[in-house]
Protein backbone atom coordinates (compact mmCIF):
# COMPACT_ATOMS: atom_id res chain seq x y z
CA UNK A 1 0.00 0.00 0.00
CA UNK A 2 1.21 3.62 -1.03
CA UNK A 3 2.39 5.56 2.16
CA UNK A 4 -0.34 8.35 2.98
CA UNK A 5 2.92 9.91 4.91
CA UNK A 6 6.54 9.52 4.51
CA UNK A 7 9.03 10.84 6.50
CA UNK A 8 12.75 10.76 5.32
CA UNK A 9 15.79 11.31 7.45
CA UNK A 10 13.72 14.50 8.97
CA UNK A 11 16.40 16.90 10.67
CA UNK A 12 15.38 19.87 12.69
CA UNK A 13 17.83 22.16 14.12
CA UNK A 14 16.97 25.39 16.59
CA UNK A 15 20.37 27.32 16.25
CA UNK A 16 23.32 25.00 17.63
CA UNK A 17 20.36 22.45 19.37
CA UNK A 18 19.57 19.42 17.37
CA UNK A 19 16.19 18.64 18.13
CA UNK A 20 15.12 15.98 15.60
CA UNK A 21 17.68 14.18 14.08
CA UNK A 22 18.22 11.86 11.06
CA UNK A 23 14.01 10.89 11.86
CA UNK A 24 11.85 8.13 9.50
CA UNK A 25 9.00 6.46 9.29
CA UNK A 26 6.25 6.05 7.28
CA UNK A 27 2.34 6.19 7.95
CA UNK A 28 -0.55 3.85 5.52
CA UNK A 29 -3.78 5.31 4.92
CA UNK A 30 -6.00 4.55 7.68
CA UNK A 31 -3.12 3.67 10.05
CA UNK A 32 -1.99 5.07 13.71
CA UNK A 33 1.42 5.76 14.80
CA UNK A 34 2.39 6.41 18.12
CA UNK A 35 5.14 8.68 18.55
CA UNK A 36 6.40 8.38 22.30
CA UNK A 37 9.53 10.35 24.52
CA UNK A 38 9.98 12.87 27.23
CA UNK A 39 10.28 16.11 27.18
CA UNK A 40 12.74 17.23 24.35
CA UNK A 41 12.62 13.99 22.42
CA UNK A 42 11.85 16.00 19.65
CA UNK A 43 8.31 14.65 19.21
CA UNK A 44 6.10 17.81 19.25
CA UNK A 45 9.36 19.85 16.91
CA UNK A 46 8.14 16.62 14.48
CA UNK A 47 4.43 16.90 14.96
CA UNK A 48 4.55 20.55 14.11
CA UNK A 49 7.32 20.27 11.30
CA UNK A 50 3.94 18.08 9.84
CA UNK A 51 1.88 20.83 9.56
CA UNK A 52 4.61 23.55 8.88
CA UNK A 53 4.59 25.48 12.17
CA UNK A 54 7.73 25.36 13.18
CA UNK A 55 9.28 28.62 13.92
CA UNK A 56 10.91 30.75 11.41
CA UNK A 57 14.23 30.08 13.50
CA UNK A 58 14.14 26.01 12.89
CA UNK A 59 16.40 24.78 10.33
CA UNK A 60 14.30 21.55 8.70
CA UNK A 61 16.23 19.28 6.77
CA UNK A 62 15.29 16.06 5.05
CA UNK A 63 11.51 14.92 3.38
CA UNK A 64 8.12 15.18 4.86
CA UNK A 65 6.18 13.67 1.63
CA UNK A 66 1.81 13.75 2.17
CA UNK A 67 0.79 12.07 -0.70
CA UNK A 68 2.63 13.99 -4.06
CA UNK A 69 3.87 17.03 -1.91
CA UNK A 70 6.74 17.35 -0.04
CA UNK A 71 6.27 19.94 2.86
CA UNK A 72 9.92 20.81 3.46
CA UNK A 73 10.53 22.14 0.37
CA UNK A 74 6.44 23.04 -0.96
CA UNK A 75 6.06 26.98 -0.87
CA UNK A 76 4.03 28.36 1.84
CA UNK A 77 0.59 28.01 -0.28
CA UNK A 78 0.60 24.48 -0.95
CA UNK A 79 1.14 24.19 2.64
CA UNK A 80 -1.15 25.94 3.71
CA UNK A 81 -3.72 24.36 1.33
CA UNK A 82 -2.92 21.00 3.20
CA UNK A 83 -2.60 22.10 6.73
CA UNK A 84 -6.43 22.07 7.92
CA UNK A 85 -8.25 20.36 5.26
CA UNK A 86 -5.65 17.16 4.83
CA UNK A 87 -3.27 17.46 8.11
CA UNK A 88 -5.18 18.51 10.88
CA UNK A 89 -4.30 19.03 14.20
CA UNK A 90 -5.13 18.36 17.66
CA UNK A 91 -2.69 20.35 20.22
CA UNK A 92 -1.96 19.91 24.24
CA UNK A 93 -3.67 22.41 25.92
CA UNK A 94 -7.17 23.44 24.20
CA UNK A 95 -7.96 26.23 26.88
CA UNK A 96 -4.55 28.57 25.00
CA UNK A 97 -5.55 26.30 21.52
CA UNK A 98 -9.04 28.04 21.56
CA UNK A 99 -9.68 32.18 21.13
CA UNK A 100 -11.30 33.32 24.33
CA UNK A 101 -13.13 35.88 22.68
CA UNK A 102 -15.32 33.86 20.05
CA UNK A 103 -17.21 31.00 20.44
CA UNK A 104 -16.71 27.43 19.95
CA UNK A 105 -19.04 27.32 16.80
CA UNK A 106 -17.41 30.42 15.47
CA UNK A 107 -14.25 29.17 15.78
CA UNK A 108 -14.64 25.79 13.89
CA UNK A 109 -16.86 27.70 11.25
CA UNK A 110 -14.19 30.01 10.49
CA UNK A 111 -11.82 26.90 9.94
CA UNK A 112 -14.33 25.16 7.77
CA UNK A 113 -15.06 28.47 5.55
CA UNK A 114 -11.29 29.39 5.22
CA UNK A 115 -10.73 25.95 3.77
CA UNK A 116 -14.08 25.05 1.64
CA UNK A 117 -15.45 28.57 1.29
CA UNK A 118 -18.77 27.52 2.32
CA UNK A 119 -21.17 30.18 3.21
CA UNK A 120 -21.83 31.56 6.94
CA UNK A 121 -24.72 29.27 7.26
CA UNK A 122 -23.06 26.33 5.90
CA UNK A 123 -19.93 26.25 8.09
CA UNK A 124 -22.07 27.02 11.79
CA UNK A 125 -24.26 23.58 9.96
CA UNK A 126 -20.45 21.84 9.85
CA UNK A 127 -20.16 23.08 13.30
CA UNK A 128 -22.56 22.04 15.00
CA UNK A 129 -22.59 18.78 13.09
CA UNK A 130 -18.76 18.48 14.12
CA UNK A 131 -19.37 18.59 17.48
CA UNK A 132 -22.66 16.69 17.69
CA UNK A 133 -19.97 13.48 16.01
CA UNK A 134 -17.66 14.34 19.14
CA UNK A 135 -21.01 13.87 21.47
CA UNK A 136 -21.16 17.24 22.77
CA UNK A 137 -24.50 16.88 23.79
CA UNK A 138 -27.06 19.66 22.48
CA UNK A 139 -24.52 20.67 20.36
CA UNK A 140 -26.49 23.47 18.57
CA UNK A 141 -26.81 24.98 22.31
CA UNK A 142 -23.27 24.29 23.10
CA UNK A 143 -21.74 25.76 19.76
CA UNK A 144 -23.06 28.94 20.85
CA UNK A 145 -20.68 28.54 24.24
CA UNK A 146 -17.25 30.28 24.99
CA UNK A 147 -13.97 27.93 25.37
CA UNK A 148 -14.60 29.01 29.84
CA UNK A 149 -17.59 27.42 29.56
CA UNK A 150 -16.25 24.00 28.51
CA UNK A 151 -14.79 21.58 30.73
CA UNK A 152 -10.96 20.10 30.19
CA UNK A 153 -12.50 17.04 28.37
CA UNK A 154 -15.33 19.07 26.56
CA UNK A 155 -12.24 21.48 25.18
CA UNK A 156 -9.93 18.83 23.95
CA UNK A 157 -12.99 17.01 22.04
CA UNK A 158 -14.05 20.76 20.43
CA UNK A 159 -10.36 20.63 19.29
CA UNK A 160 -11.32 17.39 17.91
CA UNK A 161 -14.10 18.69 16.06
CA UNK A 162 -12.45 21.38 14.78
CA UNK A 163 -10.11 19.04 13.73
CA UNK A 164 -12.41 17.02 11.92
CA UNK A 165 -14.80 20.02 9.92
CA UNK A 166 -12.62 19.87 7.06
CA UNK A 167 -13.13 15.26 6.62
CA UNK A 168 -9.08 15.69 6.49
CA UNK A 169 -7.00 12.20 5.82
CA UNK A 170 -4.54 12.79 8.57
CA UNK A 171 -4.75 13.82 12.46
CA UNK A 172 -1.99 14.78 14.14
CA UNK A 173 -3.12 14.61 18.02
CA UNK A 174 0.24 16.47 20.21
CA UNK A 175 -0.74 15.20 24.02
CA UNK A 176 -4.19 15.22 23.69
CA UNK A 177 -5.04 13.55 27.24
CA UNK A 178 -1.95 15.44 29.52
CA UNK A 179 -3.27 16.31 33.04
CA UNK A 180 -6.72 14.65 31.68
CA UNK A 181 -8.58 12.85 34.89
CA UNK A 182 -8.18 8.86 33.59
CA UNK A 183 -11.94 8.46 32.87
CA UNK A 184 -11.79 11.81 30.86
CA UNK A 185 -8.28 10.53 29.14
CA UNK A 186 -9.98 7.08 28.22
CA UNK A 187 -13.06 9.12 26.43
CA UNK A 188 -10.70 11.42 24.54
CA UNK A 189 -8.82 8.45 23.43
CA UNK A 190 -12.05 5.79 22.70
CA UNK A 191 -12.99 9.12 20.55
CA UNK A 192 -10.23 9.00 18.47
CA UNK A 193 -10.57 5.26 18.26
CA UNK A 194 -14.16 6.44 16.43
CA UNK A 195 -13.02 8.99 14.65
CA UNK A 196 -10.60 6.81 12.91
CA UNK A 197 -13.23 3.89 12.27
CA UNK A 198 -16.16 6.01 11.17
CA UNK A 199 -13.93 8.74 8.91
CA UNK A 200 -11.31 6.71 7.85
CA UNK A 201 -8.29 8.96 8.71
CA UNK A 202 -5.10 8.07 9.75
CA UNK A 203 -3.58 9.41 13.18
CA UNK A 204 -0.41 9.99 14.23
CA UNK A 205 -0.84 10.45 18.08
CA UNK A 206 2.26 12.15 20.22
CA UNK A 207 2.38 11.20 24.21
CA UNK A 208 5.42 10.51 26.35
CA UNK A 209 3.06 8.16 28.27
CA UNK A 210 3.45 4.14 26.58
CA UNK A 211 0.26 3.73 28.11
CA UNK A 212 -1.36 5.84 26.50
CA UNK A 213 -0.35 4.63 22.64
CA UNK A 214 -0.36 1.32 23.54
CA UNK A 215 -4.44 0.58 22.89
CA UNK A 216 -4.85 3.15 20.16
CA UNK A 217 -1.70 2.44 17.75
CA UNK A 218 -0.48 -0.47 15.55
CA UNK A 219 3.04 1.21 15.60
CA UNK A 220 4.84 3.11 17.35
CA UNK A 221 8.14 5.22 17.25
CA UNK A 222 10.46 5.61 20.62
CA UNK A 223 12.20 8.77 20.38
CA UNK A 224 15.11 9.80 22.54
CA UNK A 225 17.62 13.23 22.16
CA UNK A 226 15.71 13.88 18.52
CA UNK A 227 16.73 10.47 17.50
CA UNK A 228 14.35 7.26 17.12
CA UNK A 229 15.84 4.55 19.80
CA UNK A 230 13.39 2.01 18.67
CA UNK A 231 10.30 1.38 16.53
CA UNK A 232 7.99 -1.02 15.41
CA UNK A 233 4.47 -3.27 15.31
CA UNK A 234 3.23 -1.82 19.20
CA UNK A 235 2.60 -5.19 20.74
CA UNK A 236 6.47 -6.30 19.80
CA UNK A 237 8.00 -2.79 21.18
CA UNK A 238 5.86 -2.42 24.09
CA UNK A 239 6.02 -6.24 25.18
CA UNK A 240 9.61 -7.49 24.03
CA UNK A 241 11.65 -3.72 23.53
CA UNK A 242 14.93 -3.91 22.26
CA UNK A 243 16.57 -0.57 23.39
CA UNK A 244 17.34 0.14 26.86
CA UNK A 245 15.63 3.33 26.89
CA UNK A 246 12.35 1.80 26.60
CA UNK A 247 13.02 -1.03 28.62
CA UNK A 248 13.44 2.38 31.12
CA UNK A 249 9.98 4.05 29.68
CA UNK A 250 8.08 1.04 30.84
CA UNK A 251 9.52 0.87 34.01
CA UNK A 252 8.83 4.21 34.85
CA UNK A 253 4.74 3.45 34.11
CA UNK A 254 3.05 3.20 37.09
CA UNK A 255 1.70 -0.18 37.37
CA UNK A 256 -1.96 -1.42 36.77
CA UNK A 257 -3.40 -4.67 36.70
CA UNK A 258 -6.83 -5.84 35.21
CA UNK A 259 -9.82 -4.72 36.70
CA UNK A 260 -12.36 -7.52 37.95
CA UNK A 261 -15.45 -8.21 36.07
CA UNK A 262 -17.28 -6.12 38.85
CA UNK A 263 -15.02 -2.96 38.05
CA UNK A 264 -15.24 -3.19 33.94
CA UNK A 265 -18.82 -3.90 34.50
CA UNK A 266 -19.33 -0.66 36.91
CA UNK A 267 -17.34 1.73 34.61
CA UNK A 268 -20.83 1.93 32.58
CA UNK A 269 -23.35 1.76 35.29
CA UNK A 270 -22.48 4.74 37.05
CA UNK A 271 -23.16 8.06 35.61
CA UNK A 272 -23.35 9.93 39.10
CA UNK A 273 -19.72 8.80 40.09
CA UNK A 274 -17.67 10.42 36.78
CA UNK A 275 -17.40 13.44 35.48
CA UNK A 276 -19.06 13.00 31.72
CA UNK A 277 -17.30 14.99 29.25
CA UNK A 278 -19.15 14.08 26.50
CA UNK A 279 -22.81 15.29 28.25
CA UNK A 280 -21.36 18.77 29.57
CA UNK A 281 -21.92 17.58 33.27
CA UNK A 282 -19.94 18.84 36.31
CA UNK A 283 -18.90 16.04 39.12
CA UNK A 284 -18.56 19.12 41.62
CA UNK A 285 -21.97 19.79 41.22
CA UNK A 286 -23.39 16.44 41.24
CA UNK A 287 -25.45 16.61 44.19
CA UNK A 288 -28.77 14.26 43.29
CA UNK A 289 -32.05 13.19 45.20
CA UNK A 290 -30.20 10.08 47.30
CA UNK A 291 -27.41 12.60 48.12
CA UNK A 292 -28.70 12.70 51.86
CA UNK A 293 -27.88 8.39 51.94
CA UNK A 294 -24.62 8.93 50.01
CA UNK A 295 -23.40 11.79 52.69
CA UNK A 296 -24.57 9.37 55.66
CA UNK A 297 -23.12 6.16 53.76
CA UNK A 298 -19.49 8.26 53.24
CA UNK A 299 -19.20 9.37 56.64
CA UNK A 300 -19.90 5.79 58.24
CA UNK A 301 -16.83 5.24 55.80
CA UNK A 302 -14.47 8.12 56.53
CA UNK A 303 -15.11 7.01 60.61
CA UNK A 304 -14.73 3.54 59.99
CA UNK A 305 -11.70 3.51 58.22
CA UNK A 306 -9.93 6.49 60.88
CA UNK A 307 -9.97 4.14 63.59
CA UNK A 308 -10.95 5.35 67.31
CA UNK A 309 -10.71 9.58 66.97
CA UNK A 310 -8.06 11.37 67.20
CA UNK A 311 -6.03 8.03 67.78
CA UNK A 312 -2.28 8.88 66.15
CA UNK A 313 -4.01 11.30 64.15
CA UNK A 314 -1.99 14.55 63.27
CA UNK A 315 -4.67 16.43 61.59
CA UNK A 316 -8.36 15.37 62.09
CA UNK A 317 -11.21 16.38 60.32
CA UNK A 318 -14.94 16.48 61.15
CA UNK A 319 -17.96 16.71 59.34
CA UNK A 320 -16.49 19.28 57.25
CA UNK A 321 -18.28 20.94 54.72
CA UNK A 322 -17.04 23.91 52.20
CA UNK A 323 -20.03 25.70 49.83
CA UNK A 324 -19.61 28.64 47.16
CA UNK A 325 -22.79 30.50 46.24
CA UNK A 326 -24.05 30.31 42.82
CA UNK A 327 -25.54 33.46 41.02
CA UNK A 328 -28.88 34.15 41.69
CA UNK A 329 -31.38 33.19 38.64
CA UNK A 330 -34.00 35.33 38.53
CA UNK A 331 -36.67 35.37 41.24
CA UNK A 332 -35.04 31.74 42.36
CA UNK A 333 -32.99 31.77 45.38
CA UNK A 334 -29.66 30.03 44.83
CA UNK A 335 -28.69 26.98 45.71
CA UNK A 336 -25.19 26.97 46.59
CA UNK A 337 -22.45 24.82 45.07
CA UNK A 338 -21.19 22.22 48.04
CA UNK A 339 -17.69 21.17 46.62
CA UNK A 340 -16.91 19.47 50.33
CA UNK A 341 -19.88 17.36 51.66
CA UNK A 342 -19.31 16.54 55.58
CA UNK A 343 -15.71 15.12 55.22
CA UNK A 344 -14.90 12.98 58.64
CA UNK A 345 -11.18 12.09 58.06
CA UNK A 346 -8.44 11.78 60.29
CA UNK A 347 -4.05 11.84 58.89
CA UNK A 348 -1.92 9.88 60.77
CA UNK A 349 1.55 10.67 61.54
CA UNK A 350 4.23 9.78 59.62
CA UNK A 351 1.88 8.09 56.57
CA UNK A 352 1.16 9.45 53.27
CA UNK A 353 -2.50 9.56 52.69
CA UNK A 354 -3.70 9.92 48.84
CA UNK A 355 -6.25 11.85 48.61
CA UNK A 356 -7.75 10.68 45.04
CA UNK A 357 -10.36 11.50 42.36
CA UNK A 358 -11.58 13.69 39.35
CA UNK A 359 -11.77 16.99 38.59
CA UNK A 360 -14.52 18.74 40.63
CA UNK A 361 -14.65 15.80 43.46
CA UNK A 362 -13.17 18.28 46.25
CA UNK A 363 -10.07 16.68 46.25
CA UNK A 364 -7.99 20.33 45.80
CA UNK A 365 -10.77 21.80 47.96
CA UNK A 366 -10.09 20.03 51.37
CA UNK A 367 -6.41 19.77 50.83
CA UNK A 368 -6.31 23.93 50.79
CA UNK A 369 -8.85 23.95 53.68
CA UNK A 370 -6.52 21.52 55.24
CA UNK A 371 -3.63 23.64 54.98
CA UNK A 372 -5.33 26.82 56.39
CA UNK A 373 -5.67 28.87 52.70
CA UNK A 374 -9.41 28.64 52.90
CA UNK A 375 -12.35 28.45 55.56
CA UNK A 376 -14.63 25.64 56.01
CA UNK A 377 -18.21 26.29 55.52
CA UNK A 378 -18.83 23.94 58.82
CA UNK A 379 -16.97 21.71 60.19
CA UNK A 380 -13.76 21.49 62.56
CA UNK A 381 -10.31 20.99 61.37
CA UNK A 382 -7.66 20.56 64.09
CA UNK A 383 -3.66 20.31 63.80
CA UNK A 384 -1.66 19.05 66.07
CA UNK A 385 1.33 22.00 65.39
CA UNK A 386 1.95 25.29 64.96
CA UNK A 387 0.16 26.95 61.26
CA UNK A 388 4.01 27.12 59.59
CA UNK A 389 4.36 23.30 60.33
CA UNK A 390 1.58 22.74 57.21
CA UNK A 391 3.47 23.02 53.63
CA UNK A 392 1.70 23.11 50.33
CA UNK A 393 3.34 21.64 47.26
CA UNK A 394 1.14 22.83 44.21
CA UNK A 395 0.41 21.40 40.91
CA UNK A 396 2.05 23.90 38.56
CA UNK A 397 5.41 25.09 39.75
CA UNK A 398 5.65 27.67 37.00
CA UNK A 399 2.47 29.29 38.27
CA UNK A 400 3.51 29.23 41.93
CA UNK A 401 6.91 30.57 41.41
CA UNK A 402 7.37 34.34 41.35
CA UNK A 403 8.90 34.63 37.68
CA UNK A 404 10.85 37.97 38.68
CA UNK A 405 12.44 36.14 41.78
CA UNK A 406 15.26 33.78 42.16
CA UNK A 407 14.72 30.35 42.70
CA UNK A 408 16.64 31.08 46.27
CA UNK A 409 14.77 33.94 47.22
CA UNK A 410 11.57 31.66 46.53
CA UNK A 411 12.42 29.50 48.64
CA UNK A 412 13.59 31.83 51.34
CA UNK A 413 9.85 33.14 51.79
CA UNK A 414 8.66 30.56 53.91
CA UNK A 415 11.91 30.89 56.14
CA UNK A 416 11.08 34.12 57.25
CA UNK A 417 8.05 32.47 58.94
CA UNK A 418 9.94 30.57 61.39
CA UNK A 419 12.87 33.47 61.15
CA UNK A 420 16.24 30.96 60.61
CA UNK A 421 19.55 31.92 60.68
CA UNK A 422 21.91 31.48 57.95
CA UNK A 423 19.02 31.02 55.41
CA UNK A 424 21.38 30.56 52.33
CA UNK A 425 22.90 27.76 53.68
CA UNK A 426 19.76 26.27 54.43
CA UNK A 427 18.27 26.74 51.02
CA UNK A 428 21.36 25.59 49.16
CA UNK A 429 21.16 22.03 51.16
CA UNK A 430 17.68 22.11 50.73
CA UNK A 431 18.39 22.62 47.29
CA UNK A 432 20.92 19.85 46.70
CA UNK A 433 18.89 17.32 48.60
CA UNK A 434 16.42 17.64 46.44
CA UNK A 435 18.74 16.76 43.30
CA UNK A 436 19.00 19.92 42.57
CA UNK A 437 22.80 22.01 42.68
CA UNK A 438 23.41 25.49 45.07
CA UNK A 439 24.18 26.56 41.54
CA UNK A 440 20.23 26.84 41.22
CA UNK A 441 20.07 29.56 43.90
CA UNK A 442 20.29 32.19 41.68
CA UNK A 443 18.64 31.02 38.39
CA UNK A 444 15.02 31.89 37.49
CA UNK A 445 11.97 29.80 36.90
CA UNK A 446 11.88 29.83 33.38
CA UNK A 447 15.25 28.42 33.38
CA UNK A 448 14.29 25.10 34.78
CA UNK A 449 12.83 22.48 33.15
CA UNK A 450 8.91 21.11 34.44
CA UNK A 451 10.44 18.58 36.83
CA UNK A 452 13.60 20.44 37.93
CA UNK A 453 10.66 23.78 39.37
CA UNK A 454 8.58 20.27 40.78
CA UNK A 455 11.38 20.21 42.94
CA UNK A 456 12.34 23.36 43.50
CA UNK A 457 8.29 23.39 45.13
CA UNK A 458 9.28 20.74 46.94
CA UNK A 459 12.36 22.13 48.28
CA UNK A 460 10.39 25.10 49.27
CA UNK A 461 7.83 23.28 51.26
CA UNK A 462 10.83 21.87 53.72
CA UNK A 463 12.51 25.03 54.03
CA UNK A 464 10.43 25.93 57.05
CA UNK A 465 10.99 22.04 58.64
CA UNK A 466 7.36 21.48 58.31
CA UNK A 467 5.22 17.88 60.24
CA UNK A 468 3.08 17.79 56.87
CA UNK A 469 3.25 18.52 53.80
CA UNK A 470 -0.18 18.65 51.46
CA UNK A 471 1.26 17.85 47.44
CA UNK A 472 -1.56 18.98 44.93
CA UNK A 473 -1.39 17.27 41.64
CA UNK A 474 2.61 17.33 41.97
CA UNK A 475 3.38 14.74 38.82
CA UNK A 476 0.07 15.63 36.88
CA UNK A 477 1.89 16.72 33.92
CA UNK A 478 5.53 15.29 34.18
CA UNK A 479 7.00 12.61 31.99
CA UNK A 480 6.81 9.25 33.20
CA UNK A 481 10.55 9.16 34.64
CA UNK A 482 10.22 12.26 35.95
CA UNK A 483 6.82 11.22 37.66
CA UNK A 484 8.78 8.27 39.09
CA UNK A 485 11.77 10.48 40.49
CA UNK A 486 9.78 12.98 42.22
CA UNK A 487 7.91 10.28 43.57
CA UNK A 488 11.16 8.59 44.73
CA UNK A 489 12.00 12.11 46.44
CA UNK A 490 8.90 12.46 48.27
CA UNK A 491 8.84 9.37 49.76
CA UNK A 492 12.70 9.35 50.60
CA UNK A 493 11.84 12.48 52.49
CA UNK A 494 8.71 11.41 53.90
CA UNK A 495 11.10 8.70 55.45
CA UNK A 496 14.04 10.62 56.55
CA UNK A 497 12.42 13.20 58.00
CA UNK A 498 9.08 11.53 59.89
CA UNK A 499 6.81 14.11 57.67
CA UNK A 500 3.71 13.22 57.15
CA UNK A 501 2.22 13.59 53.49
CA UNK A 502 -1.34 14.00 51.91
CA UNK A 503 -0.89 13.00 47.97
CA UNK A 504 -3.83 14.87 45.82
CA UNK A 505 -4.05 12.83 42.78
CA UNK A 506 -6.73 11.80 40.28
CA UNK A 507 -4.57 9.01 39.06
CA UNK A 508 -5.07 5.67 41.79
CA UNK A 509 -1.70 4.14 39.55
CA UNK A 510 0.68 6.94 40.81
CA UNK A 511 -0.98 6.90 44.33
CA UNK A 512 -0.09 3.29 44.74
CA UNK A 513 2.94 3.97 45.14
CA UNK A 514 3.44 6.46 47.69
CA UNK A 515 0.65 5.98 49.74
CA UNK A 516 -0.28 3.76 52.99
CA UNK A 517 -3.67 4.89 52.59
CA UNK A 518 -6.45 5.84 49.50
CA UNK A 519 -9.18 8.21 50.40
CA UNK A 520 -11.68 8.00 46.97
CA UNK A 521 -13.03 11.52 46.54
CA UNK A 522 -16.69 11.62 44.86
CA UNK A 523 -19.00 14.76 44.30
CA UNK A 524 -17.54 16.53 47.93
CA UNK A 525 -17.76 12.91 50.00
CA UNK A 526 -15.02 10.41 50.86
CA UNK A 527 -17.04 7.26 49.10
CA UNK A 528 -13.89 5.04 50.43
CA UNK A 529 -11.03 4.78 52.64
CA UNK A 530 -8.85 2.16 53.64
CA UNK A 531 -5.00 1.08 53.04
CA UNK A 532 -3.65 1.28 49.60
CA UNK A 533 -3.52 -1.82 48.39
CA UNK A 534 -6.26 -3.29 49.71
CA UNK A 535 -8.49 -0.45 48.13
CA UNK A 536 -6.49 -1.05 44.58
CA UNK A 537 -6.67 -4.88 44.36
CA UNK A 538 -10.18 -5.04 46.44
CA UNK A 539 -12.15 -1.84 45.16
CA UNK A 540 -15.63 -1.82 47.17
CA UNK A 541 -17.29 1.02 45.77
CA UNK A 542 -18.28 1.53 42.25
CA UNK A 543 -16.50 4.79 41.17
CA UNK A 544 -13.28 3.48 42.89
CA UNK A 545 -14.20 0.85 40.24
CA UNK A 546 -14.44 3.31 37.59
CA UNK A 547 -11.54 4.76 38.01
CA UNK A 548 -9.43 1.75 38.16
CA UNK A 549 -11.00 0.34 35.04
CA UNK A 550 -9.97 4.13 32.90
CA UNK A 551 -6.67 3.80 34.04
CA UNK A 552 -3.87 3.80 30.64
CA UNK A 553 -1.81 0.29 30.50
CA UNK A 554 1.44 -0.16 28.42
CA UNK A 555 0.25 -3.86 27.63
CA UNK A 556 -1.34 -3.31 24.01
CA UNK A 557 -3.67 -6.38 24.66
CA UNK A 558 -5.06 -5.36 27.90
CA UNK A 559 -5.70 -1.84 26.65
CA UNK A 560 -7.37 -2.96 23.62
CA UNK A 561 -9.37 -5.53 25.98
CA UNK A 562 -10.72 -2.69 27.85
CA UNK A 563 -11.23 -0.38 25.42
CA UNK A 564 -13.35 -3.11 23.48
CA UNK A 565 -15.04 -3.59 27.32
CA UNK A 566 -15.59 0.46 27.51
CA UNK A 567 -17.00 0.16 23.73
CA UNK A 568 -19.56 -2.52 24.80
CA UNK A 569 -20.72 -0.89 27.43
CA UNK A 570 -21.90 2.39 25.56
CA UNK A 571 -23.56 0.34 22.88
CA UNK A 572 -25.55 -1.02 26.22
CA UNK A 573 -26.84 2.36 26.39
CA UNK A 574 -24.12 3.94 29.30
CA UNK A 575 -23.13 7.23 28.50
CA UNK A 576 -19.83 7.06 30.08
CA UNK A 577 -16.67 7.25 28.32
Amino acid sequence: MTALLAVEHLSIRFGSTQAVDDLSFTLEPGGALGIVGESGSGKSATALALLGLHSDDARVDGRIVYGDVDLVTADAATVRAVRGAEIAMVFQDPLSALSPFHSIGAQIAEVYRLHTGASAKEAWARAVEVLGQVHIADASRRARAYPHEFSGGMRQRALIAMALACRPRLIVADEPTTALDVTVQAQILDLLDEVRATTSAALVLISHDLGVVAGSTEHVVVMRAGRAVERGPVDEVLTTPTAPYTRELLAAVPSTGRPSAAGTAAHGTNTAHGTDAAHGTDAAQGTDAASGTRAAAAREVAVAAAGPPGAGALMRLRGVTKEYPLPRRGLRRPVPMRAVDVVTLDVREGETLGLVGESGTGKSTLARIMAGLIPPTSGDVTFDGTPGAIQMAFQDPLSSLNPRRTIGDSITEPLRLVKADNPRDRIEYLLERVGLTAASYDRYPHELSGGMRQRVGIARALAPRPRLILCDEPVSSLDVTTQAQVLALLDDVRREDGLTLVFVSHDLAVVRQVADRIAVMHAGRIVELGDAERVYTAPEHDYTRTLLAAMPVADPTEARHRREQRRRTRAAGSPIG
